[in-house]
């Protein structure tokens, strides 16, 4: 069984010897590889040239016998299609090219089918992938929910507290569905895109579903996550990660998607008991934990295999992207451990 098939077994929750393992953010800065990379040209420039987001993608593979791929990018390639750009700013965070403050901004967004266009690059870095690969890993796409982006067009880039946001969904909902109705739709036109050109799976990355009210989620976040899945090819791998959304477990097992990734603060053990068995977990190792030691990486990925052992769907994951500071002898344990645990 090669890595791809490994990959999807685990995705519809077959038996298997061993998990497969991925990692969030596995294509970046803990790479020295990818910083003299990067010394040579822009971030958004890496991402919007198809080779260099295929030579960026590739580069952990060529380090770690890791089973998946995911496409080097960036969740606000979607604002950016439709109208609203984004940059990194030197204190460090991501800021706009503006904020949306009017519903008039809003509907001047540009409609879904503009993503054909303006992310077609994407659409060419997943075809050179697919050719490397040649069927030996999976290769996953990957965007960010409807409320996330949303978060960081309504804020004009990252925030601290959101305000901007849940303002506008508790004062204004005609105006927030508004947002919401345009990035679902977006999202759909984006991620058939990236299942036409050869992705195996994608993730959908709702990283700020945990700052809003937990009642308020599913109005907020989840029924829109729900509305994209539904618009997709049926049991295509759908990974939904929402950041700080524990209680919400359940619901999101309920909305099509055939994975759920776990962030560090739960017990992974006890969320597999307590989903259905027909939808699969990924995680869900504190990202920390690649700063330290082999010895210590050693010691705790196998307490997180051991907590699994005879349970079937389990991708082994970080509960969150590797942490720059990641010392790469500690992701070399990691792999590893996974790949040869019986």
């Amino acid at each position: 069984m090669n890595s791809r098939e490994r990959f999807l077994q685990a995705c519809a929750c077959k038996p298997l010897d061993r998990p497969p393992i991925w990692i969030m953010r596995q294509a970046g800065r803990y790479l020295p590889e990818y910083r003299e990379l990067k010394a040579k040209s822009s971030f958004l420039h890496m991402v919007q040239t198809p080779e260099l987001a295929t030579e960026v993608t590739l580069q952990p593979l060529r380090r770690f016998n890791l089973d998946a791929a995911i496409l080097f990018s960036d969740i606000l390639v979607i604002p950016e299609a439709l109208g609203q750009g984004y940059h990194f700013r030197d204190e460090g965070g991501i800021a706009m090219d503006y904020r949306l403050e009017t519903r008039a901004q809003i509907d001047a967004l540009a409609p879904a089918d503009a993503v054909l266009e303006k992310l077609s690059y994407v659409s060419s870095a997943l075809g050179l992938l697919k050719k490397e690969l040649a069927g030996s890993k999976a290769l996953l796409g990957f965007g960010g929910s409807p409320w996330t982006l949303a978060t960081y067009m309504l804020e004009g880039g990252s925030s601290s507290d959101f305000a901007r946001s849940k303002e506008l969904f508790y004062t204004d909902r005609p105006t927030f569905d508004a947002l919401l109705e345009k990035l679902t739709d977006a999202l759909i036109t984006y991620f058939k895109m990236q299942i036409e050109a050869g992705a195996d799976a994608i993730q959908i990355f709702d990283s700020w579903g945990g700052i809003i009210a937990g009642p308020d989620y599913g109005a907020a976040s989840l029924q829109w996550i729900k509305r994209v899945i539904a618009a997709l090819p049926v049991d295509f791998p759908i990974i939904i990660y929402a950041m700080g959304t524990s209680p919400h477990l359940t619901d999101q097992a309920f909305t099509g998607a055939r994975v759920l990734s776990i962030d560090w603060t739960s017990d992974l053990s006890v969320v597999r008991q307590t989903l259905p068995g027909n939808v699969a977990v990924q995680g869900n190792l504190d990202p920390v934990l690649m700063n330290t030691s082999p010895a210590i990486v050693q010691r705790e990925s196998t307490r997180l295999l051991e907590s699994m052992r005879g349970t079937q769907g389990h991708i082994f994951n970080l509960g969150h992207g590797i942490m720059p500071q990641a010392k790469l002898e500690c992701v070399q344990t990691l792999v590893d451990t996974v790949t040869t645990w019986k």
